[in-house]
């Protein structure tokens, strides 16, 4: 297989653009160091072709953006006609108004909507707004929000503060000093902790994801959701990963808990950019004074888009076929694990799933992705489903998966080196600079 293209081009990217490329999780080092084909010429559905037109079936479809796979014809060409007449001008597009009201119609919650393009903004956004409610700046913090200085400042009182919330090492150079205390961080189901924390600082609010390794937590959720109303704590959902995978809209719907405000991204567009902070309209309204603005949020396409995935997901029901797919794929992990004996402990909600293994985890999670990317799939030890993936591609990468296992299991049966059978270095797990 030769990726000559993409080698040369991401060796031009790291001495043009500041940490190789603009998303950790999509950076080769972070999957397959020296040996990831990096970028692609075509992706449609869940086939992806690189720029020495290789050709591979996607299991990892990375960060979850495309419940409805790659290129979706309808989303595709109601932008595309849209496109044709203007994107972005002196006036405002008619369709801001109407994904808000659909979203507001799918979280009776809420009475008002604001938008952005990323994740980390939706986050800055919904942070900003609490602030301004409720005149107090700490913040409790339970999962993993983004780049922008108020969430890595949970970092200034000690390095590891994020660690248990999805990424190690995360650096605050660059993050005011200043900052220093005003965020404070528990961990998922720590319901004392928050308490504590509140105790101590006086909150101005809770964000939080409503789940991320695994099923939404309920009676946990309830009490967070109760603890916040009795002390007049903003509470946040940042359901930019969670969204739109277990129903038609935040998975805080199933749990029954509502939110103050909520954030959506992500799957919102079917790889589109559009995000979209939702509150109540008390909240809301406290926040007209507050400067919130951009240029690029008022660009038509986000809007379009965010409104024919909707609609898509709907008419397809896209969470039911996810969610089936995810047990399929879970129940036959466990078939292999016990086949071949391996130690490793399944993670996430069933339509974004991964395993980790109890020792060696890197090194196996980079011969992993070595071994299927041979036969031409895009695989490492986690998996966003879409619509567009079906049973016959999960079997082929769950034939190529038994055959990778029993390697594993041969390594650790007859106690070899995992090093002496990796052609590349191992995958990093953690933040680090490349330039």
């Amino acid at each position: 297989m030769k990726t000559r293209k993409s080698f040369t081009l991401y060796k031009k990217a790291k001495k043009l653009i500041l940490n190789g490329n603009m998303l950790l999780s999509k950076r080769p080092e972070m999957i397959l160091p020296k040996k990831w084909p990096g970028y692609f010429s075509k992706a449609k559905d869940v086939f992806v072709t690189d720029l020495d037109n290789n050709k591979y079936l996607d299991m990892m479809c990375i960060v979850g953006h495309n419940i409805l796979g790659y290129g979706n014809k309808k989303i595709d060409q109601k932008v595309s006609n849209e496109i044709k007449k203007g994107n972005m001008c002196t006036l405002n597009s008619k369709y801001e108004v109407l994904l808000a009201q659909k979203l507001i119609k799918l979280h009776p919650w809420a009475k008002k909507c604001t938008f952005a393009r990323s994740g980390g903004e939706a986050n800055a956004i919904a942070i900003r707004i609490a602030r301004a409610f409720n005149k107090k700046d700490n913040i409790a913090v339970c999962g993993y929000h983004g780049w922008h200085d108020w969430y890595l400042s949970l970092n200034l009182e000690s390095p590891n503060n994020l660690n248990t919330h999805l990424l190690k090492g995360l650096s605050t150079d660059g993050v005011p000093k200043r900052l220093k205390g005003l965020t404070s961080t528990f961990n998922y189901g720590d319901f004392e902790k928050l308490k504590k924390i509140h105790k101590e600082r006086k909150l101005s609010a809770v964000i939080m994801e409503v789940c991320r390794d695994t099923l939404p937590n309920i009676n946990f959720l309830k009490k967070v959701r109760s603890f916040t109303s009795e002390n007049g704590i903003v509470l946040i959902f940042d359901e930019c990963t969670t969204g739109f995978r277990r129903c038609l809209g935040g998975i805080h719907k199933i749990a029954n808990v509502n939110p103050d405000l909520a954030m959506f991204g992500k799957a919102l567009g079917n790889g589109y950019a559009i995000t979209a902070v939702l509150g109540s309209k008390k909240i809301m309204d406290k926040a007209n004074k507050s400067f919130i603005s951009s240029t690029f949020w008022s660009e038509k396409i986000g809007f379009v888009a965010g409104l024919t995935t909707l609609t898509e997901m709907k008419r397809v029901e896209s969470w039911k076929k996810i969610i089936h797919l995810g047990k399929y794929v879970n129940k036959e992990w466990l078939r292999l694990k016990k086949k071949h004996g391996l130690d490793f402990k399944i993670k996430g909600i069933e339509s974004m799933t991964s395993f980790v293994f109890k020792k060696n985890h890197l090194k196996y999670k980079t011969y992993i992705t070595q071994e299927m990317l041979k036969k031409n799939i895009l695989a490492t030890n986690m998996i966003f489903l879409t619509t567009k993936h079906d049973k016959i591609m999960i079997n082929k990468y769950l034939k190529n998966l038994d055959i990778i296992f029993r390697k594993i299991s041969h390594i650790e049966k007859n106690n070899l080196d995992i090093d002496k059978f990796l052609k590349s270095p191992v995958c990093h797990d953690t933040f680090k600079r490349l330039n």
